[in-house]
């Protein structure tokens, strides 16, 4: 039988078993990240998944070699602090995972000097039963061919005197005590030995358990130092790329160092063209409510001798509804109204807002009016462009804007009612994806669409 190299110690088997007992009783789990540092890193990720698609609306109109540089660095910024927080956690997974597979292979060993020393047991019990067993055969074969009365006779024609005999006879009856006990502790030692080999089995098993933690242990640990290595890489390529896309950056900024005046000139012609939009607007209204206030005037005369006084006017509205959103809701707002900081340097207003929208979907009038203008692409940052002269509402003259579109569903001079589809949203122009732009011009100023009723 084939045995371990593990040595016992003096104290024994009870000795064995009882550090078995404890190791076993150690509950050990391996910590990976907790769950609030799981939690945090999947809200970092989130955050800047946001950050990154809010960096993306907030470079509209900057030249797209330099909007990607941009991006570029501003995401190894955001990665290499992250990184380094994992490279924490997997630091700490590994030395878990390392503390894990010495308490599997402590466990391991312990089991196996248990084992070692229960087979001993055994070995050496089997060994004392099998001599108990030849000297009771012996025994057994002298009284079966002498028989007891004949030791009885031996005994008693033997003597040489009363005190002899009782000797003799003392001797005999203290032998065959001692075969009876022999047999009583056989039997015991057979039925513990049996207990021994139970346990051994339990043992046995214990240990294919143990050997496979071992195994899983080895690989858990393994797998988290390779991704730790991994996560080193990364950040020591991510310090590389960042000096390379920081220096690139620099440069590009001298090169586009009078973007800012672009979009300011390319913004004051779309206002220089909603004030003309406006004028015609304003005028049409003048020559319509002087046209009604006409017609009153000779309805009130021809009416007069009948005593009739009642008379009919118009709010001179080109539209009674309000202004519907040029996609259904819910809107996502991915870039304000507002002024806008350029991530160069100064700031710009952006006279619309974007909304998410996906490629080809469709964009809607937001009211009735008559398409003025229907730019294509190339048309300096806005890409393909509708404008919607809607005319005097409640007063007050409206143009809407519509940038970006893939494509158009319009033709300039078209008349369309509220909800027509005038496009569809895409990525022309200087943007970094798809989105709608959209601008409302209230008398000849800009206005942020989202405080209008409804938006």
């Amino acid at each position: 039988m084939m045995r371990s190299t593990f040595t016992v110690s003096s104290a024994g088997p009870r000795a064995a078993l009882a550090a078995l007992l404890a190791a076993v009783m150690i509950v050990f789990t391996v910590p990976s990240a907790s769950a609030d540092d799981r939690d945090d890193l999947v809200q970092q990720r989130d955050q800047n998944e946001q950050e990154h698609e809010d960096l993306e609306h907030s470079l509209e109109g900057v030249k797209s070699d330099l909007a990607d540089v941009y991006l570029k660095l501003e995401n190894i910024k955001k990665r290499l602090p992250q990184a380094r927080d994992e490279l924490d956690q997997a630091n700490d997974k590994l030395a878990a995972a390392e503390r894990e597979a010495a308490s599997v292979r402590n466990r391991l060993e312990v089991a196996k000097a248990q084992r070692s020393d229960l087979e001993d047991q055994i070995d050496a019990a089997a060994a004392e039963m099998q001599q108990t067993e030849e000297a009771l055969g012996a025994v057994a074969r002298s009284a079966y061919r002498g028989g007891n009365s004949a030791s009885m006779v031996s005994v008693v024609l033997t003597a040489t005197s009363a005190d002899d005999f009782v000797d003799q006879y003392s001797t005999m009856n203290s032998a065959m005590r001692n075969q009876s006990q022999a047999l009583s502790d056989m039997e015991t030692l057979a039925a513990v030995n049996r207990n021994r080999e139970a346990r051994l089995e339990a043992v046995q098993d214990r240990i294919e358990e143990l050997k496979v933690q071992a195994d899983q242990a080895v690989a858990n640990a393994e797998q988290a130092r390779q991704q730790a290595a991994n996560l080193v890489s990364e950040i020591e390529e991510l310090k590389k790329k960042k000096s390379a896309r920081a220096d690139e950056l620099e440069g590009l900024k001298d090169k586009y160092s009078d973007q800012i005046e672009v979009l300011e000139s390319e913004n004051a012609k779309i206002s220089d063209r909603i004030a003309e939009i406006d004028a015609a607007a304003r005028e049409r209204e003048r020559k319509r409510q002087q046209e009604q206030a006409s017609r009153s005037s000779s309805r009130s005369s021809g009416s007069s001798n009948s005593g009739s006084s009642g008379s009919s006017g118009s709010s001179g509205s080109a539209s009674s509804a309000g202004l519907i959103t040029p996609i259904p809701g819910p809107l996502h707002v991915t870039s304000p109204w507002g002024m806008r900081n350029y991530p160069f340097g100064g700031w710009y207003m952006h006279n619309g807002v974007d909304l998410h929208s996906a490629c080809g979907q469709a964009q809607r009038a937001a009211a009735g009016g008559t398409v003025v203008e229907v730019n294509p692409a190339p048309n300096g940052t806005h890409g393909n462009q509708v404008m919607i002269d809607h005319g005097v509402i409640g007063g007050s003259t409206y143009v809407t804007v519509y940038n970006h579109m893939s494509r158009f569903a319009v033709s300039q001079g078209q008349q369309v009612s509220q909800g027509d589809t005038i496009g569809y949203t895409g990525a022309t122009g200087l943007v970094t994806g798809c989105h709608v732009h959209f601008e409302v011009w209230k008398n000849g100023s800009t206005i942020n669409p989202m405080g209008l009723p409804g938006f």
